[in-house]
């Protein structure tokens, strides 16, 4: 499912172009690190990568056209990241995706710069994903895409559980890592617990006797 949003004026095309504009996003997500979105700025995002600010201008308009490039690759990373686990890793049952999703999810809080600020975009804008919706809208049916494909369920009884599940896990898991850097693991046990348990009970279909139940 695409997005509809082009954050970025015009598209590299040389490499000498394109390593500017990673470096631009590179630096990006170490400032939001450093100074928050609120801090950033187009002249810090240009001196941080070395290049002239309008050369930035050539390829962004603004501070949030850098932001929102930078979680746009995120959101790709994180659902390719999710599609390859998925793949080469035997589930018994949706709800062990439903744990790799997790998993994908507090490894990118932990270890890509600034994801922990941005999250999917909602401090900028809760439709930075998509122009007509909202962010959890687009991470619930990409979601859907996914679990639907793996365990050939039908979107239609996934979109409103998953919807509502991305939300429910995105109010906790924000306490948990508002609770602790690395995320309060009592609060992603909790998020855990929540969706699996509300999931078990909205989503029906037909499993073998002997797996095991949500814990």
């Amino acid at each position: 499912m695409p997005t509809e949003v082009a954050p970025l004026r015009r598209k590299p095309v040389q490499q000498r172009s394109a390593q500017r504009v990673e470096r631009m996003l590179e630096s990006c997500a170490q400032l939001i690190d450093e100074v928050g979105y609120d801090g950033l700025t187009t002249t810090l995002i240009a001196e941080r990568a070395g290049v002239a600010v309008g050369s930035l201008y050539q390829f962004f308009p603004d501070k949030r056209a850098v932001v929102q490039e930078l979680t746009l690759r995120n959101l790709d990373r994180f659902v390719q990241t999710v599609s390859e686990r998925l793949d080469r890793t035997e589930l018994a049952h949706w709800w062990d995706a439903v744990d790799t999703v997790f998993d994908v999810y507090l490894g990118m809080h932990r270890e890509i710069p600034a994801f922990s600020k941005l999250h999917f975009g909602d401090v900028v804008d809760l439709r930075l994903l998509h122009e007509t919706k909202d962010n959890n809208a687009v991470i619930a049916e990409k979601l859907t895409s996914l679990i639907s494909d793996r365990f050939g369920m039908p979107p239609g009884a996934l979109e409103l559980p998953l919807s509502v599940a991305v939300e429910a896990a995105d109010a906790v898991l924000h306490l948990a890592f508002r609770r602790a850097p690395e995320g309060d693991q009592t609060l992603v046990n909790e998020a855990r617990e929540l969706v699996r348990g509300y999931l078990s009970s909205r989503i029906s279909e037909d499993q073998p006797k002997d797996l095991p139940a949500p814990r």
